[in-house]
């Protein structure tokens, strides 16, 4: 992976907008809601943005059945990965947003969480 430092001020902007939503409704909610804040904060700000976007998958050639449906992709480059475990981040959740940037194409993905009492988030770089 690449140490580059791609989209910063975009990237900054959703980390906020994730810290804004967490501030408001806390830890504890289902994923859903989080989208759902997530979603209007984007409107509100008129941040384009597309939800359960559908990326095909290629093995050798050929396209697969089965779909990556990634929970949001911001200004056409950023994917953003959105959990609410209490455990944390794990390993899983960061290999899930590399698939989803191998699928799109994008370069950044953003893993966060809701789950804990402080948001956490992680930066992926393809």
């Amino acid at each position: 992976m690449s140490t580059e430092y791609y989209y910063k001020e975009e990237t900054y902007l959703i980390i906020g907008i994730c810290m804004e939503v967490h501030r408001v409704l806390g830890h504890g909610f289902l994923e859903v809601v989080y989208k759902d804040a997530i979603e209007l904060e984007l409107t509100e700000r008129r941040i384009p943005f597309s939800r359960e976007e559908e990326y095909l998958i290629d093995y050798k050639g050929a396209t697969l059945r089965h779909k990556y449906r990634s929970d949001f992709v911001i200004y056409d480059k950023i994917i953003i990965e959105i959990k609410a475990q209490e455990g944390g981040l794990v390993k899983a959740n960061q290999k899930q947003t590399i698939n989803y940037l191998k699928a799109s194409g994008c370069k950044i993905g953003l893993a966060i969480n809701f789950g804990k009492a402080s948001l956490e988030y992680k930066r992926l770089v393809l």
